[in-house]
């Protein structure tokens, strides 16, 4: 049982925090970029109006990705413990890996969003699925003991 960082932790970590950034930058940026990160035609024409909508949406999300990013610094073992890791971390893997799965489903409610976008986002969302998942398994038995709690 290794006590070192997890380097898939921290990759999950880096992933996060560049997902993060990316949504942020919508708001900086914005319409072009949100047509390009394929939030659609709709929040890009509402982000034009001037609407708080896109812009109190993007940052939920990104907010969301960065508590993520803080988990998986803290599951890595590069940040403090913070409560219930392992479980959070395991959330946020299945959501990574669902979202991935669900492009099928999740397209008709999304019907501006290109096959491209589809295909490039469900792998964006694979690959940092599988970043948290197998880090975590990685790490699972260190995060379980109470010494790394502390």
């Amino acid at each position: 049982m290794s006590n070192r960082p997890s380097r898939l932790l921290l990759a999950a970590a880096a992933a996060d925090a560049f997902a993060a950034l990316l949504h942020l930058a919508c708001i900086v940026l914005g319409p072009p970029a949100y047509r390009w990160l394929g939030a659609g035609e709709r929040m890009a024409q509402m982000a034009a109006r001037g609407d708080a909508y896109p812009t109190l949406v993007t940052v939920v999300i990104a907010g969301v990705l960065l508590v993520w990013a803080l988990y998986a610094l803290s599951g890595a073992g590069l940040i403090r413990r913070l409560p219930l890791t392992r479980l959070v971390l395991a959330l946020v893997a299945a959501v990574y890996l669902l979202r991935a799965g669900a492009a099928a489903v999740l397209q008709p409610y999304f019907p501006g969003n290109s096959a491209t976008f589809w295909w490039v986002s469900s792998g964006v969302c694979l690959l940092f699925g599988l970043l948290h998942a197998l880090g975590l398994r990685e790490r699972w038995h260190v995060l379980r003991s109470k010494a790394a709690a502390r």
